[in-house]
């Protein structure tokens, strides 16, 4: 996925031209860290003198010495369907951007000085934070189990699985024989990533015969990811490096090769090509090269392994091209059916047939069809799961005997388990109020077991193996939290707020069952509402750090994303984008109102193109927010999607409009993009906005900007940059360094609630 987003997504087919990437990947997939405890000893309630507390607010108050950096303006007038813009910052974005992806040390030295100066100004003025970070890492890293491992994935004669030792920062990846014994590493993490500033394993991936590994690491936070071959048995590499790639090896059924996708310069996954081992890279073959660069590219491999699917997509619309995975290396792809505007289809196989999710023929929530193998042209597609309004299909597993397809009504995820005459068909039941589920495919085609996770906000993540003949559930594995954890002190809630226009917008708040709901707890609301993402109902073990200090936590599931179905998505896009910033808007005023919060004291969280939504509603009603948190936060829209160079600008310009060629869509993204309508005439809360120098999917100087902007227009503030200079859109890939930076947005909240020397209730009755 590269949409601008962080988290542990139900399994969704996206372009890679969007903004989600690794900001809902990390917010949410930290989830997966996560929490369990039995401690009955963690009653406690929040009282009139804690309450006090959030009254009692302390300010960011730099030192007279420690003024913030003002950037330099070099005003530069934009024309636009007959309007002039004036961007004074748009020389922090440096010419070389491309070769600051590859190589940050050639950032422009003036660039770099602002931005070292802004770290230092946010350091000195937050200093008085650090004992409370250091805290609030030792609370989340306490719930991390930190030796810790997968359970056991069956291929063939082996079983696969991933690891992480005591104090090891990345996984190490192993293989047992498939009823066990003794363990064989194939690739430690820990070991490969000693003395770089920056390590990332996109994969790491078996060959059918069980013989070798292809891997794919980045090393600077741009995404570029080298492949390389390992020989199990010798524990050493082959010799040639693959560059550029999207990290996606696909393997050959002869073990010989293996497909990846090729990015260019601009970060856009162009080309599949095909690896011959023992070859020199730089003559790979080109299978298949995308001449439009609205459509990303992408490569995968059918469950039966029969096939090697080239998916040609963006938002709205995808074609797909498919060679027989034992197909001789100059093998041509064959196209299902070509493009057609505001068409998706998705393939997979079983049989004589591709089975397609699609939205064809208005399946606004998606169906099932299938088509024959030997002619799969569009005119011989026929429904195998007609469509049903308000349930979206999410993704689809097929099995030799059964096909498992995960869905979503009203908000809530099912797993649904049929056979191919669709009889019989089931689903597998849960009883809470909100929860998420995931399936994993696993490596095997003919089996019974569907292997699932089942986890809530109050309730951590559960791996089962389900046999889908008898309906049997065998539980595999339930997520520890060494420090400690008792669902039975939390409350998960989920109702709707009423938009202005009457749609019902789902929201899922977690607190204490301690904390009151009367107006005096602090609030923190978190949205993301783009691309059709769902942020899911899970288990975070990160935000227990909030919540055990008495914050309530909520979750809007706005329009722009996808909890309702892909109509939900499509009435929170392009003309109507407008349409996400007040949903949220309304969910924060309702949740004042119900005494969850209160007004000027809520503080509000969004990653990446949450970021925009936060970014938008402060600028609309500054007065409701006591603060707002920003991570990569992509908030220089018109700018950006103007600029037909960036990486995601053209495959974006279906989810926010084309603004170089319609003065429509100019107009609409101009009256919200953050930057762009800063306002005077209101104090504006607190603002923490962070970065990643090597982040090609929001670049580094959109929060630069939006924070020299702000701190020039703005009244109120203070305004604070954190800018990562060693990574990219997720920071850190490092599982115990990106709690260090999770900590800072933490204590940026808990400074604003006043709650900084709060300790959470469970080590306050220890």
């Amino acid at each position: 996925m590269s949409v601008r987003c962080l988290g542990a997504l139900a399994p969704q087919h996206h372009p890679f031209g969007t903004r989600l990437g690794t900001a809902v990947l990390y917010a949410i997939a930290l989830a997966a860290c996560g929490s369990s405890s039995n401690d009955n000893r963690l009653r406690a309630t929040v009282s009139a003198t804690d309450n006090a507390m959030i009254e009692e607010q302390t300010m960011f108050l730099p030192a007279a010495e420690n003024q913030p950096p003002i950037a330099e303006k070099r005003p530069v007038e934009i024309q636009q369907h007959g309007q002039t813009r004036v961007d004074d910052y748009g020389w922090l974005r440096d010419e070389n951007w491309q070769d600051v992806l590859r190589d940050p040390d050639v950032l422009r030295a003036d660039v770099r000085a602002h931005l070292e100066a802004e770290n230092a100004y946010y350091e000195q003025a937050t200093a008085d934070l650090q004992s409370l970070r250091d805290a609030l890492y030792d609370e989340m890293r306490g719930r991390i189990k930190e030796a810790d491992s997968t359970v056991p994935s069956p291929d063939g004669p082996f079983a696969y699985a991933m690891r992480f030792r005591e104090g090891g920062e990345y996984p190490v990846f192993v293989r047992t024989l498939r009823d066990g014994g003794e363990e064989t590493v194939l690739y430690d993490g820990d070991i490969e990533s000693e003395g770089e500033d920056f390590f990332n394993i996109a994969a790491v991936e078996h060959s059918p015969n069980h013989a070798l590994i292809a891997y794919a690491v980045d090393r600077t936070g741009s995404e570029y990811f080298d492949i390389r071959i390992r020989n199990m048995e010798s524990a050493e590499d082959l010799g040639e490096t693959v560059h550029s790639t999207d990290g996606d090896p696909v393997w050959a059924a002869d073990s010989g090769s293996f497909f990846y996708t090729e990015r260019d310069d601009n970060q856009r996954p162009k080309r599949i090509k095909r690896h011959v081992l023992g070859t020199d890279p730089a003559e790979d073959i080109l299978v298949y090269e995308e001449p439009d660069d609205s459509f990303f590219l992408s490569v995968e491999k059918s469950h039966s392994e029969a096939y090697i699917f080239i998916v040609s997509s963006k938002m709205t619309t995808s074609e797909a091209r498919f060679l027989r995975a034992d197909a001789p290396v100059d093998s041509e792809p064959v196209l299902i059916a070509p493009r057609t505007d505001d068409e998706l289809y998705y393939p997979e196989h079983h049989g004589d047939y591709f089975y397609l999710r699609t939205n064809a023929d208005d399946a606004v929530d998606f169906k099932i069809a299938r088509t024959p193998v030997t002619a799969p042209g569009r005119e011989n597609w026929q429904d195998w799961l007609a469509h049903r309004p308000g349930i979206y299909l999410l993704d689809f597993v097929p099995f030799a005997q059964r096909m498992a397809r995960l869905e979503r009504e009203n908000a809530l995820p099912r797993i649904v388990i049929s056979d191919y005459a669709d009889e019989d068909a089931y689903d597998i039941d849960f009883a809470e109020q909100a929860y998420a589920l995931g399936i994993d495919a696993g490596y095997e085609f003919d089996t019974d077991t569907l292997r699932f996770s089942y986890e809530s906000p109050s309730t951590p993540e559960q791996i089962y193996d389900f046999d889908m003949s008898t309906r049997e559930r065998t539980l595999r594995k339930t997520q520890e939290v060494p420090s400690g954890h008792n669902p039975s002190l939390y409350t998960v809630e989920r109702f709707a707020v009423t938009a202005d226009d009457g749609a019902e917008i789902p929201v899922t708040i977690v607190r204490l069952r301690s904390t009151p709901v009367d107006g005096t707890a602090p609030l923190l609301l978190y949205g993301y509402g783009s691309y059709g993402i769902t942020i899911p109902a899970s288990f975070e073990t990160n935000r227990l750090s909030l919540v055990d200090r008495g914050v309530v936590y909520a979750i809007a599931h706005i329009r722009g994303g996808a909890a309702k179905g892909r109509q939900w998505y499509l009435d929170g896009k392009l003309d109507k984008k407008t349409t996400t910033f007040t949903d949220f808007i309304r969910v924060a005023e309702e949740l004042q109102a119900r005494g969850y919060g209160r007004a000027g004291e809520t503080v509000i969280y969004g990653g990446s193109a949450g970021g925009l939504l936060v970014g938008a509603a402060v600028n609309l009603r500054p007065e409701l927010f006591g603060g707002v948190i920003g991570a990569v936060p992509f908030v220089d829209v018109l700018n950006t999607i103007s600029d037909a160079e960036l990486p995601l600008t053209p495959p974006e310009w279906v989810e926010w409009g084309d603004p170089i060629r319609d003065a429509n869509a100019y107009t609409t993204i101009a009256s919200y993009s953050p930057y762009d309508n800063i306002r005077n005439d209101i104090d504006y809360p607190p603002i923490l906005a962070t970065g990643g120098l090597t982040d090609y999917r929001v670049t580094y100087w959109e929060p630069a900007k939006w924070v020299a902007r702000l701190r020039d227009e703005a009244q109120g503030g203070p305004f604070f940059l954190k800018m990562n200079m060693e990574a990219g859109h997720g920071g850190s890939a490092a599982r115990f360094e990106r709690l260090r930076e999770r900590s800072h947005d933490f204590a940026f909240a808990l400074k604003i609630f006043g709650l900084t020397e709060r300790p959470p209730i469970h080590h306050a009755q220890r």
